[in-house]
């Protein structure tokens, strides 16, 4: 039987057929990180990469940098990656538990710069990328995530690989090697989370991808059972429960209609989401206020709770991986946005004075072992004695309880706004909706010029 890499290879070579609701929900996730990585511009992760490989980037150069100038496939995309991930504002794909397009768009934008490819052939890339992702990460997750691993390094690299080849026009054989040589790039450590090394690992991701696929491109192989094999990514990166890649099949309909991408309502870890979205939802119920709390108890799955290391948090990295600082900010306000993750911000003394009252605790291995994904559950105990308790499954963006067009507008109105005047902005998100019938991804280069938010 072949293997995982080549049955993925195989079908993306074969000519699938992407759906109009795919390519929908594809564009929707392009102009998402776009917008993220304009956002993203001026973050220190991504001002440092900048600087570290400043004499690379200049007026000429394969594909374009966020903040300006152009550089290598592999460069650009390590800079753009980094920035789509900075503040943490960029979606969610539960199959992979990875930041599936941050590390997607900026590899796919590198190649086709480089190339000229169509706008049409970048969303069909994305499409085959993000199915690849889906098919690694059901191998290994969740012990994968829970042991540790960010899986958008790891399996948001091999996966990516798949579509960086693709969109480079290898055969099936020179994608399945690109995933291959992917697998030997893999790394990247959750107990990153709350630095600059969290969003640097998307950069790093779309740069092995990128990587990955020329030196397959140039013959470069290795083991195209390496998830599989003795020694391989199942066995390193997992345990016994992983299910493997014994079974799959890469059926209809595409991932992206079957479970979707989660686009983010707020600019914080994912892990803080239903929390926050069943907190706005209570005060709207009820009407109270931040002073009338006194007590908020949240539970959530063991690896959230890893996520969230930061019940005190220094400065605005800590704070996007702060339970209790988003419930605080969920509790004063009625929505959540960049200005909340500023160094300023994090300090406000109202802020302060409510991170004592959040509880986080989680379930424990045999209640997750028993029933899988659990919902998380928020209990508010008010000064007038009334215990509110609500469970939440979903978050805002996710096929449940989706974005509409006003939500994806004003998001990415959210991520422009300080470097772009509205009609720019508005030009930009046209051209990004029509992108599957744009003759090259030009359009993008004065918007990847701006320089982010101060």
């Amino acid at each position: 039987m072949s293997s995982a890499i080549e049955r993925i290879a195989a079908w993306s070579r074969s000519g699938p057929g992407f759906a109009p609701l795919a390519r929908t929900r594809a564009r929707h996730a392009i102009a998402d990180t776009i917008g993220c990585m304009i956002a993203g511009a001026d973050d220190q992760a991504t001002q440092s990469v900048r600087a570290a490989f400043a004499a690379s980037i200049g007026p000429s150069g394969a594909a374009a940098v966020i903040g300006g100038g152009r550089a290598s496939e592999a460069v650009a995309a390590l800079v753009n990656g980094t920035a789509a991930h900075a503040l943490d504002y960029d979606d969610n794909f539960r199959p992979g538990i990875t930041h599936a397009s941050a590390v997607l768009v900026p590899a796919l934008l590198a190649v086709a710069h480089g190339r000229a490819a169509n706008g049409r052939s970048f969303v069909d890339a994305y499409l085959v990328g993000l199915e690849a992702q889906a098919i690694v990460g059901r191998g290994i997750n969740p012990a994968h995530y829970t042991l540790g691993w960010h899986a958008t390094s790891t399996v948001g690299a091999i996966g990516t690989a798949a579509g960086t080849a693709w969109l480079m026009g290898l055969d099936a054989a020179g994608i399945a090697r690109a995933m291959s040589v992917a697998a030997s790039m893999a790394a990247g450590p959750k107990g990153q989370f709350g630095t600059p090394a969290k969003p640097l690992h998307a950069g790093l991701a779309a740069r092995n991808a990128v990587d990955a696929a020329a030196l397959a491109a140039a013959g470069m192989t290795g083991r195209l059972d390496i998830l599989e094999c003795p020694m391989g990514v199942a066995e390193l990166f997992g345990d016994a429960s992983a299910a493997g890649w014994a079974g799959i099949a890469i059926a209809e309909p595409h991932v992206i209609e079957s479970e979707g991408l989660i686009p983010k309502r707020h600019p914080c870890c994912g892990s803080t989401h239903y929390t926050v979205d069943a907190i706005l939802g209570l005060k709207a119920e009820h009407g109270f206020t931040s002073g009338d709390v006194l007590a908020v108890e949240t539970l959530v799955g063991i690896a959230n709770a890893r996520n969230l290391a930061y019940p005190d948090p220094e400065d605005e990295m800590q704070a996007r991986f702060s339970m209790h600082y988003c419930v605080a900010l969920a509790l004063l306000q009625d929505r959540l946005s960049l200005a909340d993750f500023t160094p300023e911000a994090v300090q406000r003394q109202a802020v302060r004075e409510l991170l004592p009252r959040t509880v986080m605790r989680a379930y424990d291995k045999s209640e997750e072992a028993a029933a899988g994904r659990l919902p998380h559950r928020v209990t508010v105990r008010l000064a007038d004695g009334r215990t509110l308790t609500v469970e939440r499954s979903e978050a805002k963006g996710s096929i449940a309880d989706p974005f509409d067009d006003m939500d994806r507008e004003s998001k990415f109105l959210d991520c422009c706004a300080a470097t772009m005047n509205e009609a720019e902005i508005a030009t930009l998100y046209d051209q990004l909706a029509g992108i599957d019938a744009a003759a090259n991804l030009n359009f993008l280069s004065p918007a990847l010029v701006a320089t982010g938010r101060a």
